[in-house]
């Protein structure tokens, strides 16, 4: 199996337009070490130069697609190798993306919950657009953690689990989260039985998924800021990071607590990261802390091979 990171950061990128924060600042003037990255979103295959599965529709894709030849194998006049799509969330950072594929020339294969259907055909009605260009062949994904898959994409087996987050600010439930607003989804080799747990939003760790992590060869979760009041301590936000659901790596209870405890044999990775985020300028003491501890932050174009 073949995980490639085709964007890392968290809604509205790194550097973010309009953030002069001493991330987003340093990286224009050259003044911080640190690497551009466009919005979250990975792609999966069975192995190298088979068709896989779009986790997210970023923004970004098309800036995306081209920097990542794996996903344009150029065998057709028109050609992808995108067999399907499964959306963890319905946030804008993760779904827009979808409008850019509307020249597929038949309905794109999507995979989605019933809440993230619901908000993206009546809050931001992407699935109801695309219906006057490619349409959407829209399959339900379950909660129940039953396996599923793509077909097309060779050899990958999918599970889905709901995860406490928050949904999009358009979503009649943004402030009353229910199952399957947001999820993570377990991704394994059906060959080999090796598996990697992906969940960009995370906002806790009950004890049944950390079980969960704990069975799988690789964990990339949740990295969206440090401390659970960066936002507030930049005068950017009243809320906290818990507040908008995503599980801060510092402090009592933060990632970082939850990583160390996996099994030494886990593969460590965080993705998501928020432009705020000081982990991102890599001569940091957060950046120091993380390899320290063995947990690397995504960069756009990382490989994993599993």
């Amino acid at each position: 199996m073949r995980i490639t990171i085709l964007g890392s950061a968290a809604g509205g990128g790194f550097p973010q337009w309009n953030c002069n924060c001493r991330n987003c600042a340093g990286v224009r003037r050259g003044s911080v070490r640190a690497k551009a990255r466009t919005q979250s979103s990975i792609f999966v295959q069975g192995d190298a130069g088979l068709d896989g599965v779009l986790f997210n529709a970023s923004p970004d894709i098309l800036e995306q697609i081209r920097s990542s030849p794996t996903l344009q194998p150029g065998r057709a006049i028109r050609d992808t190798a995108i067999a399907g799509v499964v959306l963890m969330d319905g946030q804008v950072d993760h779904a827009t993306g979808l409008f850019m594929l509307r020249e597929r020339g038949r309905p794109l294969p999507l995979w989605c919950t019933d809440p993230v259907h619901e908000d993206l055909t009546t809050g931001n009605p992407v699935l109801k657009v695309l219906g006057h260009y490619c349409g959407v062949d829209r399959q339900r994904i379950g909660l129940e953690g039953a396996a599923f898959e793509v077909p097309g994409a060779e050899h990958l087996s999918l599970r889905a689990f709901p995860l406490s987050s928050k949904a999009a600010p358009y979503s009649p439930h943004r402030d009353n989260p229910v199952p399957g607003d947001n999820i993570g989804m377990l991704i394994s080799d059906r060959r080999s039985g090796r598996s990697a747990f992906y969940a960009p939003g995370l906002g806790e760790i009950t004890p049944a998924l950390f079980d969960l992590m704990c069975g799988a060869d690789v964990v990339m979760v949740d990295g969206t800021f440090w401390t659970d009041d960066e936002m507030i301590g930049l005068g950017l936000s009243k809320k906290t990071a818990r507040d908008i659901g995503h599980l801060p790596q510092s402090g009592a209870g933060g990632m970082m607590e939850w990583l160390d405890r996996l099994p030494n044999a886990t593969r460590r990775f965080l993705i998501h990261i928020n432009n705020t985020n000081p982990i991102l300028d890599e001569d940091s003491p957060e950046r120091a802390e993380l390899a320290r501890r063995g947990i690397v932050p995504c960069e756009d174009g990382m490989t994993i091979e599993l």
